[in-house]
């Protein structure tokens, strides 16, 4: 690779690392006849490694790092006096190529700043997927959408990439145009909604005729800002249900607000990104979206941030003790699932388990239960009788965050799903 081209592929890499949007599932590609490798539908394409050591799966690049906004959260704001760089659109296409015959990726995640106007960033943007495609390339490819792009320019990106993106960043319009003078929800949203009819038109076209085009078959996600506006997790959480209930939104993620800005007086003096705070909203979006939860629930205006001592599903739990203890033998599957300790595989098998006889601790725990947390909760004639209502909730959570395993588990931000 030409040493020039390298060093602007070093620039726009490190341009392109705040953005965590960029997880890759639910598509197949297969390869073709004179075409260049596949995506494998279920399978995540993180393999690649950054410096820290952490997985990414795809080359994740800026096509550019100039841009005529002037975001106060985004390092390559215009203002921001760092070093730019812009990648032609054959240079792209060739070092993708390259990468992904060596095995050093799987896919692309292309992003971009607004050079001139939205549409004029977008087509390159399209330009690349489309070489990319002619040239026989099967991988995975996630493009971002410029907001307020046309729907011509979003239809004909749909066509050629597996997942599309717009990132929200700010849950309130508010706080956006401070932050960001020059967008607005309209230039977010219209593009979602265009890659949301994309979907819906191929779908009914591919049930008329079976050689039609796919659109985005990956869907689309977008990103929002943790802790760089004063929004509360509750705020969050609802624009979050809100964009579910599109059946085109896949993934909504939360980035920790990182200051690489802290120069503008607009921007809050965080010593380190709220990354606890981030590892809540992803367990309350896991419980959103598999859990059978309503954001209600959750946090409401009452109570309108995540507990980080606990998870979200424990904490729901310690504020309703008049649900339990639950009986695992009769209770259905949707209260099964409310069990802290218990995952939907574990609250399955304990469903279809119970139909051959009562289940004891010993078949809970080979099934996958967390017993140190499920046993406060559930009744069993092997467990003894200190459930939560005999404890008390202040006492429950006493026990389980004393617990300096599950201290160390939080310090490393692990995501217990499971329970």
């Amino acid at each position: 690779m030409d040493s020039q081209v390298l060093d602007k592929l070093k620039i726009l890499a490190e341009s392109a690392k705040y953005d965590v949007s960029c997880s890759s599932s639910g598509t197949v590609r297969n390869n073709k006849k004179g075409g260049l490798g596949n995506t494998v539908g279920g399978v995540g394409i993180c393999h690649s490694f950054a410096d820290d050591g952490r997985c990414i799966s795809l080359l994740k690049v800026m096509l550019t790092n100039y841009c005529i906004f002037d975001c106060a959260y985004c390092i390559n704001r215009h203002s921001n006096d760092i070093r730019r760089a812009t990648l032609a659109v054959s240079e792209l296409v060739e070092i993708t190529m390259e990468f992904y015959r060596r095995n050093y990726i799987e896919g692309l995640f292309l992003s971009s700043g607004v050079v001139r106007n939205a549409d004029y960033t977008m087509e390159r943007l399209v330009k690349v997927a489309k070489d990319l495609r002619a040239q026989g390339f099967n991988g995975y490819i996630h493009l971002k959408s410029i907001p307020g792009a046309s729907q011509l320019l979003v239809n004909e990106a749909g066509l050629y990439a597996d997942r599309m993106s717009v990132n929200v960043e700010i849950p309130k319009e508010q706080s956006l145009k401070l932050l960001a003078p020059e967008k607005d929800f309209k230039s977010i949203f219209t593009p979602m909604k265009f890659i949301g009819q994309g979907l819906l038109e191929s779908k009914e076209n591919r049930q008329k005729f079976r050689n039609a085009p796919r659109f985005v078959p990956a869907g689309q996600s977008t990103q929002m800002i943790v802790g760089v506006s004063p929004e509360t997790d509750n705020d969050i959480l609802h624009l979050s249900s809100a964009l579910y209930s599109q059946p085109s939104m896949r993934r909504v993620y939360y980035s920790g607000y990182v200051s690489v800005n802290e120069y503008d007086k607009r921007l809050p003096a965080l010593k380190q990104p709220p990354l606890v705070r981030e590892n809540r909203l992803y367990q309350a979006d896991w419980l959103l979206r598999f859990y059978q939860f309503k954001v209600d629930e959750i946090v409401d205006d009452s109570f309108p941030n995540l507990d980080l001592e606990v998870d979200p599903k424990l904490s729901w739990a310690l504020r309703h003790p008049e649900f339990f203890p639950m009986d695992v033998n009769t209770a259905p599957y949707e209260m099964i699932l409310r069990i802290p300790g218990i995952g939907t595989k574990s609250a399955a098998q304990i469903v279809a388990s119970r139909r051959y006889g009562k289940l004891n601790s010993f078949h809970l725990k080979k099934i996958g239960v967390v017993m140190k947390k499920a046993q406060y909760f559930i009744v069993n004639k092997e467990l003894p009788m200190h459930t939560i209502n005999e404890l008390k909730p202040e006492t429950v959570k006493k026990l389980l965050t004393a617990n300096p395993k599950k201290d160390k588990m939080e310090g490393q931000l692990t995501f217990d799903f499971g329970g």
